[in-house]
């Protein structure tokens, strides 16, 4: 049983290692180079902040990096930039840590809205999650909210066949809030543990969206004001910078609790899940490297240092289950 559990561990890092090999490819060998110089200098400094913009950790993250890692040489007396490879690494490591109470959701009564602009994977990863609880023994209903997107309620419902949990939905253009009611409705006449909301993603007319998601916070509020509420924001790591601000746009308008990144396995951005979280101080709690549902993850910080770093010391003791 523990060499199954192991083997899965280890596939599990496989996978991420895997995804993230363009990432890794970009960004890892060009820190090689600047690590391997000889004197710890500004010239060094200045090609470390360089490198580690071009890995999309963005201006912000990077001066806070570079502030941090000049702390650390200074007080530690470091002399070799060899040295400060490690503790990049593991301040890098420490800034991504994800709270005890991360995924406190999964096991308890929860409301889950899944938000995001269209194309990112949101429907998709509305449909992982639910098949992910389900294999956990919990009882799921989804909620297909995003009534403006064409297929939508179709492609959800595929996910729901896939995962075998019940779907409620409305007609297209139907009033995204009454599909909320009427999930609310089911969830509570079967019990259900767990509700997941798909919704709309309509960040180019704000106004429209933060009426649209008070009117389904105020339905929660008032059928279920017990339940345990997460707000996830789903983002395409492939846009880079562009992923950071749809996540400032979108919690600008509603308390965001975590961020799901996908298409980690098709795009040299990985880093950018260090910036969103660098600058939001929102924890990424799930990351996608790929189709099936076991490419979604739940994000484990040594894992995803180790894999974008192509670290030997690989620590496959860590729990990375979803």
């Amino acid at each position: 049983m523990e060499d199954n559990t192991e083997n899965k561990k280890k596939g599990l890092f496989e996978r991420l290692r895997e995804g993230l090999s363009k990432t890794r490819k970009n960004f890892a060998s060009s820190l090689g180079s600047v690590f391997g110089g000889k004197a710890i200098n500004d010239e060094f400094y200045d090609s470390l902040e360089e490198t580690l913009i071009m890995g999309d950790l963005g201006v912000e993250t990077t001066e806070k990096i570079l502030d941090q890692l000049k702390t650390q040489v200074r007080e530690e007396h470091v002399k070799e930039p060899a040295e400060c490879r490690q503790l990049l690494i593991d301040d890098i490591r420490d800034q991504m840590q994800v709270g005890e109470t991360a995924y406190a959701f999964e096991n308890e009564r929860s409301v889950v809205f899944i938000i995001g602009v269209n194309g990112v994977g949101k429907t998709t990863f509305a449909g992982k999650l639910a098949g992910k609880l389900k294999n956990n023994g919990r009882s799921v209903i989804l909620a297909a909210a995003d009534t403006f997107r064409a297929a939508a309620t179709e492609q959800l419902s595929v996910w729901a066949d896939r995962a075998g949990v019940p779907i409620i939905s409305g007609a297209e253009g139907a009033d995204p809030s009454s599909v909320l009611f009427d999930a609310v409705n089911a969830a509570k006449a079967r019990n259900a543990d767990v509700l997941i909301v798909d919704t709309a993603g309509r960040l180019q007319n704000k106004k429209n969206l933060m009426d649209e998601l008070g009117k389904m916070n105020r339905i929660i509020d008032r059928e279920m004001p017990e339940i345990h509420r997460e707000n996830l924001i789903v983002l395409d790591a492939s846009t880079g910078q562009n992923a950071l601000e749809q996540a400032k746009q979108f919690g600008s308008v509603t308390d965001l609790t975590g961020i799901v990144i996908t298409k980690m396995d098709g795009t040299a951005k990985g880093g950018i899940a260090v910036a969103i979280e660098s600058e939001l101080e929102i924890p990424v709690k799930y990351i996608g490297v790929g189709e099936t549902i076991d490419d979604l993850q739940k994000f484990d910080p040594d894992s995803f240092v180790s894999a974008l770093f192509d670290t030997e010391d690989i620590d496959t003791e860590t729990e990375v289950q979803v």
